[in-house]
C-alpha cells in the first residue's frame, strides 16, 4: 500500500484545496499537509501579498510625501537655494541634503562642541552647494563628515583651505 499523494487540506482562509504532495517524501506529506492547514490558501496569500505591495507602495509614497514636505519647510527656514539638475533628482537631492545638514547640527551642535557662530559658517556653506546629485552622493555619510565633504566641494571653487579644521 502507498502513501496517498493527494491531500485536502483546510485553509486557515477557510478554503478546502486538494494538494498534490507527489513531489515531497512519503514520509514528510503529512507534516507538510498540517503546515499547509495553518496557512492561507495560494489564492488568498497572493491577494494579501498583492494588498501589502499597494499597501507598502501606498506607505512610501506618504513616507516620502512627508519627508519631502520637511525637507521644504527646513529649505525655506534657514534660507536654503534652491537645488539643481535633472527634474527626477531633485526632491530626493532636497531630502538628502536635509537629512545630512539635521545630522552635522546634531553631531557638531547639539551633541558636539560647536556653537551656533560657527555652525552658521558651515551652513553657508552648505548654501553654496545646490547641485542635487552632490547631495544624493553623499547620502550615506554621517554628520561629521560633512565639514570634509563640503571643504571638498568648495575649496575647488574658493581655492582656500577650511577653515573648520
Amino acid at each position: 500500500m502507498t502513501v496517498r499523494t493527494q491531500w485536502t487540506v483546510d485553509h486557515a482562509c477557510s478554503h478546502q484545496v486538494v494538494h498534490d504532495l507527489s513531489h515531497r517524501p512519503a514520509d514528510r506529506r503529512a507534516g507538510f499537509a498540517r503546515w499547509l492547514a495553518a496557512r492561507d490558501c495560494t489564492d488568498c496569500w497572493k491577494a494579501t501579498r498583492d494588498a501589502d505591495t499597494v499597501s507598502k507602495q501606498e506607505w512610501l509614497n506618504a513616507k516620502r510625501a512627508e519627508e519631502h514636505q520637511a525637507a521644504n519647510e527646513w529649505a525655506e527656514r534657514f534660507d536654503m537655494p534652491p537645488l539643481e539638475g535633472p527634474e527626477r533628482t531633485l526632491d530626493w537631492g532636497e531630502r538628502c541634503r536635509h537629512h545630512l545638514m539635521t545630522a552635522a547640527h546634531t553631531a557638531l551642535v547639539v551633541e558636539g562642541t560647536w556653537d551656533e557662530a560657527t555652525w552658521s559658517a558651515l551652513e553657508e556653506q552648505a548654501r553654496s552647494i545646490t547641485r542635487a546629485g552632490w547631495w544624493i552622493d553623499q547620502r550615506d555619510a554621517d554628520g561629521t563628515d560633512m565639514i570634509e565633504l563640503l571643504d571638498a566641494a568648495t575649496e575647488r571653487d574658493r581655492g582656500t583651505e577650511n577653515p573648520f579644521r
